[in-house]
C-alpha cells in the first residue's frame, strides 16, 4: 500500500467545496431616450410703474427740521392722492434724522451746524402712460428727492406660462427631428426640468411720454423660460 499523501487530501476537500458553476446573468437592456433644451419667450410692454419720492428739509434743530419736513411730506401725500395715487399704493420706505457739520477753515475740525431730516416714500403708480405726470406733480408738491424707477409686468406669471408651452413645443419639435434623423420615433415623456431664467429688457421703442411731463421711457419686457425634456424612444 502506497503511503498516505496529505496535499492529495487537501486537493480533494478544496474539489468538493467548490461551488458550481453561476448561471450566465440575463443581459440587461438599457431603455433608449433623446434629451433636447429649447426656449420659450414672451415680450410684453410693462404696466406698472414704481418709483420713490421724498422731502429733505434741514434747521438749527432736529426738532425743526422734523416739524418741517412733517409740513411739507403731508402736502406731498395729499397731493397725490388728489392726483390719482391710492392710499394703499403709498408706503414709506425711510426716515432719517441725521446731523450737519461744518468744516472748519483749517480744514481738521468740525462743527455742528444743524440737522437735516428726511422721508421717503415708495409709490406705485398703475398707469405707467401716469408715470411722467406724477413725477413731475410730486416735484410741483415739494418733493426734492427721487429714487429709482422700475417697471412690472402685472400678469407676468400667466405670460410666462404662453413661453413654457412655447418652450415645449420648441422641445417637441427638435426631439422629433433628430428621432427622425435617427429612424426612430418618440415614446412617451420621461422628464422635464425647468432651468431657471430670468427677464430682460427689450430693446427701447418709440418715446411715450407725454408732452409736457417728465419723460418716461418703460421699454418692454421679454419674459423667457429654458426647459430639459427626456423622451423615451420606440
Amino acid at each position: 500500500m502506497s503511503p498516505f499523501h496529505p496535499r492529495l487530501l487537501i486537493v480533494a476537500i478544496t474539489l468538493a467545496l467548490a461551488p458550481p458553476a453561476l448561471a450566465a446573468e440575463p443581459e440587461r437592456t438599457t431603455e433608449r431616450s433623446i434629451t433636447v433644451s429649447a426656449q420659450g419667450s414672451v415680450t410684453a410692454d410693462p404696466d406698472i410703474a414704481y418709483f420713490s419720492v421724498g422731502v429733505a428739509t434741514d434747521a438749527d434743530t432736529a426738532r425743526d427740521a422734523l416739524a418741517k419736513n412733517s409740513l411739507a411730506m403731508t402736502k406731498l401725500l395729499e397731493g397725490l392722492q388728489a392726483f390719482g395715487i391710492a392710499q394703499r399704493d403709498i408706503q414709506t420706505s425711510a426716515v432719517n434724522v441725521e446731523p450737519r457739520y461744518t468744516l472748519a477753515k483749517d480744514n481738521r475740525t468740525q462743527t455742528l451746524s444743524g440737522y437735516r431730516v428726511t422721508n421717503q416714500v415708495h409709490i406705485i403708480v398703475r398707469d405707467v402712460k401716469r408715470m411722467g405726470d406724477v413725477i413731475d406733480q410730486a416735484i410741483t408738491l415739494g418733493a426734492n428727492q427721487i429714487g429709482r424707477v422700475s417697471f412690472e409686468i402685472s400678469n407676468a406669471d400667466a405670460l410666462k406660462d404662453e413661453a413654457r408651452k412655447t418652450a415645449m413645443t420648441n422641445a417637441r419639435k427638435r426631439a422629433e427631428l433628430y428621432a427622425t434623423a435617427a429612424g426612430v420615433a418618440l415614446g412617451p415623456v420621461l422628464r422635464i426640468f425647468e432651468e431657471p431664467a430670468e427677464s430682460r429688457l427689450a430693446p427701447i421703442g418709440v418715446q411715450r411720454a407725454v408732452s409736457g411731463a417728465v419723460p418716461v421711457e418703460p421699454g418692454s419686457r421679454t419674459l423667457s423660460t429654458e426647459v430639459q425634456v427626456t423622451w423615451g424612444l420606440r
